[in-house]
């Protein structure tokens, strides 16, 4: 094992952060170099990211590294969340602001797009949970309504490779971002081209797929002037940032199932193929890319968003702490309304607590009236959901899942772990919580042939990081709430 240093660049649809690890004496230690906002930009009714400033933040982080902290790091790399993408043109500049995955001009879309390939088609030949933001069905729109930036790219490249394009001028897909389109095939390094002949997209646009650990280029000189840094390597990563997190779950063997907690919650199994059939798309489950030939079978559900959403609500009026909401919570009487978090409504209203309170009525219930009482809802629904997707992922696999690890920003929510633990009725050991950021520098340093294998990062993961282990309680009183959580959502 080699000593070194490595800057992970995680970006999440909130905020984006450069994180710096170290690795010695067979352990990892993190440092914070750089943190900063990052929200959608709305313009003229549409949402986009603004990825010139984003690479901007990301330079100020490389920047820091090196002069207030005085490390020029082994190597970089960088990833964000799924299925937004870029578009550079003939000349190799990014094209214009990429579209955010909330923006509605794709509500429409997969039904659109499923009178050229139906639901089921579609479904087998990707494996990919169907959800109307997909890179599929946002390049469809992008080409029947001839979006400007489409019409002048030349080529498409997903986030987290366009920004390490930025970096060194080296455009490749990276295989799990890519894999989150609904553009490849199942498990593959491999472009489904049906789907582009079906919408009239060439697939020349697409780059070359390479697998997490790929070394892209050194960086530009212009940024090393910019930054002061050396000619330092660029990694492909596991660049999306689940599959990143992924990577640092402290398990062993395969009876574990993981939830990746944050404005997102990705639950799921790591398996060794894809798992698709017919069942399993009435499940709506996605089959996306790991690292060492894994597949992340798993679930998207919409996550701590609802409770960000909220607060952003409320904020006009009163600017309340993680530990005052979750304060707030457990004064409020339980089990008052439940909603389900993956409801459509959810997704991107002008106001949240309105768009639960809505949910609460359509479906009979009583309507939260504190905000201690929507922020109970949500916690309470989030746990509920995950009980429902765990019985969905039993029901398809042939061994006993005996533990769920919560990784990522949720495993710092003791009650919303707790409560997740007393709807599992399993097990929940929770942390790491900045588990993305540490899946990435892990990777960068096999990259760099400081470490050897998948098992070699987990057991580092494990020995550098505390974790805390919820047992699960008052099953009688969850069972019950389970089977009305049950019905509501049915």
């Amino acid at each position: 094992m080699i000593s070194g240093n490595y800057l992970a660049f995680d970006l999440g649809a909130s905020s984006g952060m450069a994180m710096l690890g170290t690795i010695s004496d067979q352990r990892l230690k993190l440092t914070e170099i750089h943190r900063f906002e990052n929200r959608m930009v709305e313009i003229d009714n549409h949402f986009y990211w603004n990825i010139f400033s984003i690479f901007d933040e990301l330079k100020t982080g490389l920047k820091k590294c090196i002069r207030d902290f005085g490390i020029q790091p082994d190597s970089i790399a960088i990833d964000t969340w799924g299925v937004d993408f870029a578009f550079v043109d003939k000349d190799g500049m990014i094209a214009s602001l990429p579209y955010a995955y909330r923006d509605r001009r794709t509500d429409s879309a997969m039904e659109d797009f499923f009178k050229i390939v139906p639901r089921e088609e579609l479904y087998m030949k990707t494996g990919i949970q169907l959800m109307q933001f997909n890179s599929l069905f946002q390049l469809f729109v992008n080409h029947t309504t001839k979006a400007p930036q489409y019409e002048i790219g030349k080529e498409l490249l997903f986030m987290p490779d366009a920004l390490s394009y930025l970096f060194c001028g080296v455009k490749k897909n990276e295989f799990s971002i890519a894999s989150t389109s609904q553009l490849l095939k199942p498990g593959k390094l491999s472009w489904e081209t049906s789907l582009f002949e079906a919408m009239g997209v060439d697939p020349s646009i697409m780059q070359e797929i390479v697998l997490p650990g790929t070394l892209l280029g050194k960086i530009k000189p212009e940024v090393q002037k910019e930054t002061g840094s050396s000619d330092i390597p660029v990694i492909a990563v596991a660049s999306h940032d689940t599959a990143s997190a992924i990577v640092s779950v402290p398990a062993s063997g395969k009876n574990w199932a993981y939830i990746s907690s944050g404005t997102w919650s990705l639950m799921g199994i790591e398996s060794d193929k894809p798992l698709i059939s017919k069942e399993i798309l009435a499940l709506n489950f996605t089959n996306e890319g790991g690292v060492e030939g894994t597949t992340r079978f798993l679930k998207n559900i919409m996550g701590l968003w609802l409770l960000q959403e909220c607060r952003r609500s409320w904020s006009h009026k009163v600017n309340y702490s993680w530990s005052e909401m979750v304060d707030l919570s457990t004064l409020s009487q339980p089990f008052k309304c439940l909603i389900d978090p993956d409801d459509p409504s959810f997704l991107n209203p002008s106001d949240m607590p309105q768009a639960i309170v809505d949910y609460c009525l359509k479906t009979n219930q009583p309507k939260p009236e504190t905000h201690g009482e929507f922020i109970r809802c949500i916690f309470e629904s989030l746990a509920m959901k995950y009980r429902l997707t765990l019985d969905s992922i039993r029901s398809v696999i042939s061994y006993p899942i005996d533990i769920v690890h919560i990784i990522g920003g949720g495993a710092n929510n003791e009650l919303l772990c707790q409560y997740s633990a007393n709807a599992l009725q399993l097990p929940v050991k929770a942390g790491p919580t900045e588990a993305t950021a540490i899946g990435n520098i892990l990777i960068q340093a096999k990259a760099m042939q400081a470490l050897s294998s998948l098992e070699e990062i987990r057991t580092m993961v494990g020995e550098s990081f505390g974790t805390k282990t919820f047992i699960p309680a008052e099953a009688d009183v969850w069972k019950v709430q389970f089977e009305r959580f049950s019905r509501i959502v049915s």
